[in-house]
């Protein structure tokens, strides 16, 4: 999951473990690819998200954010 800033990173993180059970979120920052400003990095939230959770959910909250989901298929 990748989002603007720490703020909504932590939001999100918080709202996984209380909404949907996820155990562990972590948030890290990470830089963009081909950026040298420490300003233009990205926060994820890095969790595995079971099948059983309602994906467009996760979407709606995220996107409520500024955010996305990567890495679906991995």
């Amino acid at each position: 999951m990748v989002l603007p800033d720490r703020d909504a990173a932590e939001e999100i993180a918080d709202a996984l473990v209380e909404e949907f059970g996820i155990t562990s979120p972590r948030v890290v920052r990470e830089a963009l690819a081909g950026e040298d400003d420490a300003e233009d990095a990205q926060w994820l939230v890095l969790a595995r998200l079971p099948e059983a959770i309602d994906g467009e959910a996760v979407e709606a909250m995220l996107s409520d954010h500024g955010g996305w989901l990567e890495g679906l298929d991995e």
